[in-house]
């Protein structure tokens, strides 16, 4: 039987404690032509496993934790082929997904494809409402309204056809070789900020992947919900202002108040994080 060419596709993942997760998300890559991974100062032996079970993946060691855009920011100038694919370490393909994305860039005006997760994949513009709603509960009191639960979108887009959206997860991303994250996020939302930038972006729902959702990012709970309050705040202070930046940061503070009765360990530290956010974690 015929051997098929490797996809053109340089497959980049950011690694940080996930040795077990990021076995199989390499082992779902192994079609691809080119897979680096950058270790961000992982302590769990992730570094070992790949250098002895995966002898062909370029291999990039960070001396600290350099958080997710910094990191694929560096496999992107590494990377040397047209297409490249960023996925979560604790993600990974299911036969045939990477090879349906690729597909996508046929269309020569496609600059972004993402593919299905079990959990939210694509989503709308990232605005204040949507933010309003979600630090006031609306969107998990009115979850059949587009109005209030309209940001992620999977529920609203066709099962068996890819369609243009707005962004998809950074977790699953596949773009023509170029764009950079903007390295001023420390962790979450950089993906949105990218997704804005890179052009028409179309969400295919034929491509299915597996995600242990939370598993690369090894933040204690208030750190991960201060980080992305950090990363919305960042985002609307460089796309709408100092003024959308202010009312972004009191609803999520008005968001930890509100949560502070119900989980008083997370939320007192979220409510009394830095403006700029929490360091990212070391171990």
């Amino acid at each position: 039987m015929a051997t098929l060419p490797p996809l053109p596709v340089s497959v980049v993942i950011v690694s940080f404690n996930t040795c077990e997760l990021l076995r199989r998300c390499l082992l779902s890559v192994a079609d691809c032509a080119e897979v680096i991974v950058i270790d961000n100062a992982s302590r769990d032996g992730s570094v070992q496993m790949v250098r002895e079970e995966f002898p062909s993946v370029l291999l990039i060691e960070n001396a600290e934790n350099r958080g997710f855009g910094r990191a694929c920011n560096q496999g992107i100038a590494s990377a040397s082929n047209p297409l490249v694919l960023l996925l979560n370490s604790d993600a990974f393909a299911q036969p045939g997904a990477v090879e349906t994305l690729v597909r996508c860039f046929d269309d020569p005006t496609v600059q972004g494809a993402g593919g299905k997760f079990e959990h939210p994949s694509a989503a709308g513009p990232l605005t204040l409402w949507r933010v309003f709603c979600e630090q006031l509960w609306l969107e998990r009191l009115f979850p059949a309204s587009r109005l209030m639960n309209g940001y992620w979108l999977n529920r609203w887009l066709p099962n068996d056809q890819p369609t243009e959206v707005f962004q998809v997860m950074g977790a699953c991303l596949m773009m023509r070789r170029g764009t950079l994250f903007d390295e001023r996020f420390k962790l979450y939302v950089e993906d949105t900020d990218l997704c804005r930038r890179l052009g028409k972006i179309v969400f295919e729902p034929r491509a299915v992947f597996g995600h242990a959702l939370g598993g690369s990012s090894r933040q204690e709970r208030w750190r991960s919900v201060a980080l992305y309050n950090a990363g919305k705040e960042l985002y609307f202070r460089i796309h709408a202002g100092w003024w959308a930046w202010l009312a972004c940061l009191l609803l999520n503070r008005l968001g930890a108040l509100l949560r502070l009765p119900l989980k008083p360990k997370i939320f007192s530290r979220v409510l009394l994080a830095p403006i700029s956010g929490p360091p990212l974690a070391s171990e």
